[in-house]
């Protein structure tokens, strides 16, 4: 887990559209970058503010303790935080329209949701489109920053779109359910069993599978709501599951995520800037043995995997540290040089030791040592709370994506399935295979080809 995910931060765009948070015309202090002295009450306010603390100062007598318990909470306990200029997070929007859905590319967002669902009974083809339908139009205002089309919540309305993305899988299930097992893909057959798997059936797989990522946490919420609203009767939640990531902006300067145990994930995921990389990522418009629809798409594959976080904290750093093959502190290999300096497989010590052992969890997961296979990492870090017995129930949403998942996650999944020295300290809990068709078109919805082909 701790070599492949993708980098966090991202340059937030300005939105083009109207915005959830533009109706609310700021005061014009505020538009200069002025704070109010006051914490943003009126003027009437601010002058009682400030005879209240001299009439405070001038009668410390008898009622002075009450009086300093009072102020004290008018003045700092019930005032609210001070915001981030709306944009430097809030203002960053994703397109929903475009080659490739929304989710993949982009970085690591702060919280994300995922969700599968179920068709209800009797729901077919037609319902699976007027659904895709709904969803699409949603996640399309949603993005843009504005209000759902219909019942909206509000819960999001004061915030812009904070690089909201909401991404569209198929899972094996749903073709049989919509008479178009034809059409499904041979990569989507179901992964096999791995030494590491205790699955939970009830939280894997699913027909309809949807990611959610924004830099806000009401944004996510807002529009997970929305989801699920739409689906009405058409289709029912059979899991969902809630992660989180750094928020952009919290390290003084950008750098690689951080995973639950502490160690940098993401220095070795597959960069756009690679001639390889959308061979590895994505299904190509011909000479595949994908259907047509899945042109530009990819497989996602999804995992919740537990941390042992109380046996891996019993860890001395060093422990930890040749347990991945990197260095806890900077991710620089532990044969030396930087967190990007290529990895030296053959160096050894003085005793004639590997440095980077043999079992090392970033050994193990490199393309060069599993036939060039390559997956695109996304993942959020999950908390679940405390159990009765005092252990977290902790640590990652896997998602990863690949052209091919039996080339990508299958091939470097078995190998650490013969060794991986990190095997002892997680486990996988759920699973699932989705197939994410390419992205809609101007005036289209995601699915369309295959639901309309």
């Amino acid at each position: 887990m701790a070599d492949q995910s993708t980098p966090e931060t991202r340059a937030p765009r300005t939105p083009k559209g109207a915005s959830r948070a533009a109706s609310k015309a700021a005061p014009a202090a505020a538009s200069k970058g002025e704070a109010p002295l006051n914490g943003g009450v009126g003027d009437d306010a601010s002058r009682a503010g400030v005879l209240s603390r001299r009439r405070l100062l001038g009668t410390a007598g008898a009622t002075g303790l009450v009086l300093g318990a009072a102020g004290g909470a008018v003045g700092y306990a019930a005032r609210p935080a001070e915001a981030t200029p709306l944009a430097s997070l809030g203002a960053g929007q994703v397109m929903f329209h475009g080659k490739h859905q929304p989710g993949i590319l982009q970085g690591l967002q702060a919280r994300g949701h995922l969700v599968a669902f179920d068709l209800a009974a009797g729901a077919g083809r037609k319902e699976a489109a007027a659904l895709l339908r709904r969803w699409s139009e949603t996640a399309r205002r949603l993005m843009a920053g504005e209000a759902a089309q219909q019942d909206d919540t509000d819960v999001a309305r004061d915030a812009g779109p904070s690089s909201l993305t909401i991404t569209f899988g198929f899972g094996f299930g749903f073709f049989a359910r919509t008479g178009l097992e034809k059409q499904r893909p041979i990569a989507l057959d179901p992964l096999p069993d791995f030494s590491s798997d205790q699955l939970d059936k009830a939280r894997s797989n699913g027909d309809l599978w949807v990611q959610i990522g924004a830099d806000d946490a009401l944004v996510a919420f807002h529009a997970l709501r929305a989801i699920q609203k739409d689906a009405g009767r058409a289709a029912k939640v059979r899991w969902q599951m809630n992660g989180f990531n750094r928020t952009p902006g919290a390290t003084s300067s950008p750098m690689t995520a951080r995973n639950l145990m502490g160690q940098m994930d993401g220095t070795r995921n597959p960069k756009p800037a690679e001639a390889d990389f959308d061979r590895r990522i994505f299904v190509p418009q011909s000479g595949s043995k994908d259907p047509a629809w899945m042109a530009n798409g990819s497989y996602a594959v999804v995992r919740r995997i537990r941390m042992l976080l109380d046996d891996w904290e019993q860890l001395s750093v060093r422990a930890q540290e040749e347990v991945i093959g990197r260095r806890k502190s900077d991710g620089a290999p532990l044969s030396g040089g930087t967190e990007t300096t290529e990895m030296d497989l053959e160096k050894t010590d003085k005793a004639g030791n590997l440095v980077v052992p043999i079992n090392a969890h970033a050994r193990i997961t490199r393309p060069d040592q599993n036939g060039g296979a390559a997956m695109l990492r996304r993942p959020f870090s999950y908390h679940d709370g405390i159990g009765a017995d005092g252990v977290p129930d902790a640590g990652l949403l896997f998602v990863c994506w690949q052209a091919d998942p039996l080339r990508g996650f299958v091939t470097v999944q078995r190998k650490l399935d013969r060794g991986d020295a990190l095997s002892k300290y997680i486990r996988h809990e759920s699973s699932g295979l989705f197939a994410v068709p390419g992205g809609a078109a101007e005036g289209e919805y995601v699915g369309q080809r295959l639901l309309e082909g």
